[in-house]
C-alpha cells in the first residue's frame, strides 16, 4: 500500500522560519503551531516567550486564553443535548429562559437611540448557534444597544456574575435586529451556555468536563487556572503605539487565576495547543477520538455545514476583523468555507474554523485531512495577517 502523503520538510521549515520572524520582529511574544494530517502530528513548534517580563519561554504545555475558540466547545455541548433529544434546534429560548419572553428589537438597529419594538419571532437555539439571534457585543461596538451592554455588564466578563443573572440583565436590552434576518457576532453562545445549564441541570463547567474534556483527554482546559498551573499560564499583550507589545495582563493578575463568577461559553476557556487539537480532531473524525464518541457523524456534519441562506457577506457581514466574508458561511458554531474562489484567504471547500481575540486560531481542512491549532497572546487579532499567512504556508507545505 502506498503511504499517504504528509508534509514537505522544506515547507514545514518555512512555517518555523515564519514563526521565528514573527517573534524576532516583535510582532508576537511567542507562538505555538500544531499541525496534524491524517491524525498524525507533523509539526509541534514553539518559539519565543509566554511571559516577556519574566523571560519565561513558551512551551508545549503553555496555557492560553482562547477567548472565542470557546464558542465551538459550547456549541458541541449544546449539540450533545440535541442528540439526546433533550433540546431542539428550533426550541424557543424563552421556554428555557423565561426573561427572554419580554425581549424587544431596536428599531434603530446599531444607531444612537434605543427605540424598542415588538419581537416578531422568538429567538431559537438555532439562532444562538448561528449568530442570527440579534444579540451583539458591547465593548468596542458603536451604538446605543452596545452602550447598554457595557452599562449593564452583559459582555459576560469573568466577574459579571452567575450566568442566570447576566442573561436576565441581557433580556432587558433590545436586540439589534429581528431574529433570523441578519448575522451579528456577539453573546449568542454565552446565552447558549446558560441553555446548556438549564437543560442539563449542571453548571456549564461541570457539563463540559464530564462530556467533552474528560472523554477527549483535554485535562488542561477549564474556565479557571488552578494554583499549580499559573507558572504555565501565558501573559497577555496588546499592540501599542509604534507596534510595541505592551503587557495588559500578567498570569497572576488575570481574572482566570482568581474566583471566576461568570462561566462564559463565548470566551471564557483557557487551554493548550495539544488539548485543542484533540477537540479539532474529534470534529475532523466525525465526533469521536481514540475510540471515544462525543457526537455522531450526522451531528458533526450539520455543525460544519453552512446553515445560512448565503454567505456572511449576504447576511449583512461584509467584513469581519477587517477580512472579507465573501464565500464564507456559518454552521452551528463554526465558520465554513462555501466558495474558496470568493474567499480572500486560501482555503478548501468545507474548511471550518474559528479564532480568538488574542490571535489564536484553529481550522480543519477536510479536503487535505489537516487540522491546525495556532496559539499566541496578542490583542487585537486583526492587527497582523497571522491566520492568512499561516494558512498559505500550510497549504504550500502539503505534499
Amino acid at each position: 500500500m502506498t503511504p499517504r502523503a504528509g508534509f514537505d520538510p522544506v515547507g514545514l521549515a518555512a512555517v518555523r522560519r515564519w514563526m521565528r520572524a514573527s517573534v524576532d520582529h516583535g510582532w508576537l511574544p511567542g507562538a505555538s503551531t500544531l499541525i496534524a494530517r491524517h491524525g498524525q502530528v507533523e509539526l509541534f513548534e514553539t518559539y519565543g516567550a509566554r511571559d516577556l517580563e519574566q523571560m519565561a519561554p513558551l512551551q508545549h504545555d503553555t496555557l492560553f486564553r482562547i477567548y472565542s475558540m470557546t464558542k465551538p466547545v459550547t456549541s458541541v455541548a449544546a449539540m450533545i443535548l440535541v442528540e439526546r433529544g433533550e433540546l431542539g434546534l428550533d426550541d424557543p429560548v424563552q421556554t428555557l429562559i423565561p426573561s427572554f419572553s419580554v425581549l424587544t428589537v431596536n428599531r434603530d438597529g446599531a444607531g444612537d437611540t434605543l427605540e424598542p419594538e415588538p419581537l416578531r419571532v422568538p429567538i431559537t437555539v438555532r439562532h444562538l448557534l448561528t449568530h442570527t439571534s440579534g444579540l451583539t457585543y458591547g465593548e468596542g461596538n458603536p451604538g446605543a444597544v452596545s452602550r447598554a451592554y457595557v452599562e449593564r455588564r452583559t459582555d459576560f466578563g469573568a466577574s459579571d456574575g452567575p450566568l442566570a443573572e447576566v442573561v436576565d440583565r441581557l433580556a432587558t436590552i433590545p436586540l439589534l435586529f429581528q431574529p433570523g434576518t441578519s448575522w451579528a457576532y456577539g453573546v449568542s453562545t454565552d446565552v447558549l451556555g446558560r441553555v446548556v445549564e438549564v437543560v442539563s441541570g449542571q453548571p456549564l463547567d461541570a457539563f463540559m468536563h464530564a462530556h467533552i474534556f474528560e472523554p477527549l483527554g483535554m485535562l488542561d482546559t477549564s474556565f479557571q487556572v488552578g494554583p499549580g498551573q499559573v507558572e504555565r499560564f501565558a501573559a497577555l499583550y496588546e499592540v501599542a503605539e509604534g507596534n510595541r507589545l505592551t503587557c495588559v495582563e500578567s498570569p497572576e493578575s488575570s481574572p482566570q487565576t482568581g474566583a471566576v463568577s461568570t462561566l462564559s461559553g463565548g470566551a471564557g476557556l483557557v487551554s493548550t495547543a495539544s488539548d485543542y487539537l484533540c477537540f479539532a480532531e474529534m470534529l475532523r473524525l466525525g465526533g469521536s477520538l481514540d475510540g471515544v464518541r462525543v457526537l455522531v457523524p450526522q451531528t458533526v456534519h450539520a455543525m460544519v455545514s453552512n446553515q445560512l441562506p448565503g454567505d456572511l457577506a449576504e447576511m449583512g457581514q461584509p467584513t469581519f476583523n477587517e477580512t472579507s466574508m465573501d464565500g464564507v458561511g456559518f454552521g452551528l458554531g463554526v465558520a465554513v468555507v462555501v466558495d474558496p474562489s470568493r474567499s480572500i484567504w486560501r482555503s478548501s471547500p468545507g474548511e471550518f474554523a474559528w479564532g480568538g481575540y488574542a490571535s489564536t486560531a484553529f481550522w480543519v481542512d477536510p479536503v487535505h485531512d489537516v487540522s491546525v491549532v495556532f496559539m499566541t497572546q496578542v490583542m487585537p487579532s486583526d492587527h497582523y495577517p497571522i491566520r492568512a499567512e499561516l494558512r498559505s504556508l500550510v497549504l504550500d507545505a502539503l505534499v
